[in-house]
This record gives C-alpha cells, structure tokens and sequence, in this order.
C-alpha cells in the first residue's frame, strides 16, 4: 500500500496485489483510520505506508508475519492466529452483522461468491436468532 491509496473522505484503502495478486479497494474502520493518521503523521511515508529496511521497498509478507506474532504474543491472548485468520474474522464479523455476502466478496477480492461462502461459517448461536416467517404469522404456543 502507497500513502495515496488511503482515502480519508470514503474511509476505503486500495489494496494492491492483496491475495489473489488482483487490486481491490476495502472498508477502513474509524479506528483504524485515526491510527493510520497517526502514524503517518509521526513516520511521514514517502514511498510505501509500511515501508520495509529499505524505505523504498514494502514491508515483507514475512517481516508483517512477525510484526503480527509479536503482536499476538503481547495481546496475552491464547488463541492461534495468522494474518489470514483476520482476513476469515473480517469477512465473519460482517456476515454475523448483516452485510449481504455480495459486499462481503466485493471487500474480499473474490471473483466467485462460492469462494466467500467458503469464509463465513454461520455460527449455530446467530441460526437460533432468526425467527421463522411461520412465527411472524401465528401466536407464540408451548411446546
């Protein structure tokens, strides 16, 4: 990602050659924004937002692997995860939420909507949450 690729206005960041090696433009959350403002203000990024050892290449898939563990590690939290394991969250938290899945997969990058069902998992906790259209029409009974 360039610092161009931020747009402050619509809250979107263009992701280049993200998975799938295809350009795509995702949401950017009010936090993660004031972050980024942040760090852009202290770190001024010329060429790259997150510039590797050499400031006019990107941080590496690796070196952004580690900045993550590291991270995990000092969250105290217990549970595995990767970079990708935020891509999967992002996509299920949405879909929990109510996005149509079609936004879902524009967010995603992905050509076939069979590949972003493969991402969201329903949880059996938001299954018992939908009310049939059975109930809408006839009064509550015991069971």
């Amino acid at each position: 990602m360039k610092p161009q690729d931020l747009d402050v206005e619509r809250r979107t960041l263009k992701v280049r050659q993200g998975k799938g090696r295809k350009d795509r433009y995702t949401i950017l959350s009010g936090a993660a924004l004031l972050e980024v403002n942040r760090y852009v203000a202290i770190e001024r990024p010329q060429f790259w937002l997150f510039p590797g050892q050499d400031v006019r290449k990107p941080l590496t898939e690796r070196a952004a692997q580690k900045v993550f563990e590291q991270s995990l590690r000092k969250s105290g939290l217990k549970k595995e995860a990767t970079i990708h394991t935020l891509r999967h969250s992002f996509a299920t938290h949405l879909l929990e939420a109510g996005t149509d899945i079609r936004f879902i997969q524009e967010l995603l990058g992905h050509r076939n909507l069979k590949t972003t069902e493969r991402y969201t998992h329903v949880s059996v906790r938001d299954i018992r949450q939908i009310q049939s259209p059975l109930d809408r029409m006839l009064p509550p009974r015991e069971c």
